[in-house]
């Protein structure tokens, strides 16, 4: 029976992450036809380990349940919010809404948000605009999903459509709860010091996201012992989350898999060492999950006491119980 190594990065927050969501995903009834768009995932797993902020702009900006339905149509280079009927213009009262909301979740330190797909209000991407004609294209963003963006360009955002993927899916959550421990170090006492043990806690996570930010952040780390902690962190923080936001790979993955194998490989029989490496090749070549390799060397990382590696981030990003690397 395998030993688990007892390591619980999720739980050493100071506070759960904090996350904006479109209201209709939690099942509130506040869509324009009155009713909802739960998401099971969101509402009931995911929001064990989460506190949710739900925000219908819409409903905020006066539009009232039932409502109207409305769409985004183009002005030249400029795009606004009409209704589709009766042609009320809503763009400035939901451009003024979101301007004034993003700076209120702005204060809440949000660690993410999960917005409505396809909504001309809260859609990430892909949202449709209607041209003089009424012929629409997918290219348009909502107005408030693009106003959060503006004022909070490190959260990590996605839609509910989009968390369909599980690799998605896993590079999002992997993003939230990074970012929840980076607002941690960020809240505390500055130090040079801190921000190299948050970086050497964290080296293979990055190193499966982006190797050239993995040197990058490196770099910034051994300048900040030169430099003012408060700026070191700023170019830290936004470098880090833009290393998360880069897709890991099989391949980068299997390459940092590798490179763990090699912290303890001359305390392995042959048998025990062909096993691994045959473990690690078989997901590389994505014939099994990432889970399967990653569960045998937390055993061997606690069975071998290999202190570096039982400290590092990458054997459990995030809570167990979502069973995340199980699907990639």
């Amino acid at each position: 029976m395998l030993l688990i190594v007892n390591i619980d990065m999720t739980r050493n927050l100071r506070s759960r992450p904090r996350l904006g969501i479109s209201a209709c995903l939690l099942g509130e009834k506040v869509r324009f036809d009155g009713g909802h768009k739960r998401d099971s995932f969101l509402d009931d797993l995911l929001g064990k380990f989460v506190d949710w902020v739900p925000v219908c702009p819409e409903l905020e900006a006066g539009m009232g349940v039932p409502r109207e339905p409305v769409r985004l149509i183009a002005h030249g280079a400029q795009v606004g919010m009409i209704a589709e009927r009766s042609g009320r213009d809503w763009t400035s009262t939901m451009n003024e809404l979101a301007t004034r909301r993003s700076a209120e979740l702005k204060k809440l330190d949000l660690s993410g948000y999960v917005f409505k797909k396809n909504s001309p209000s809260c859609g990430m991407e892909r949202v449709k605009i209607f041209n003089s004609k009424g012929a629409p294209v997918r290219r348009g963003q909502g107005l408030f999903a693009a106003a959060v963006m503006r004022e909070l360009p490190l959260i990590p955002c996605e839609e509910e459509g989009r968390l369909c993927d599980f690799t998605l899916r896993e590079n999002f959550i992997e993003r939230v709860f990074a970012y929840r421990r980076w607002q941690d170090l960020r809240d505390e006492k500055k130090s040079i010091a801190r921000l190299i043990e948050f970086h050497t806690r964290h080296k293979l996570l990055l190193l499966a996201h982006s190797e050239t930010h993995y040197r990058r952040l490196g770099r910034i780390v051994a300048a900040a012992k030169r430099t003012a902690p408060e700026s070191a962190y700023d170019e830290y923080g936004a470098a880090f989350m833009q290393a998360l936001a880069l897709r890991a790979t099989a391949k980068k993955n299997a390459n940092v898999l590798d490179h763990m194998l090699g912290y303890f490989s001359r305390q392995l029989t042959d048998g025990e060492r062909r096993e691994l490496v045959n473990l690690i090749a078989d997901y590389r070549h994505e014939l099994m999950p990432l889970i399967a390799p990653i569960t045998l060397i937390r055993h061997y990382v606690n069975k071998f006491h290999v202190d570096y590696l039982m400290h590092q981030v990458y054997l459990e990003p995030n809570p167990k119980e979502l069973m995340l690397r199980n699907h990639v």
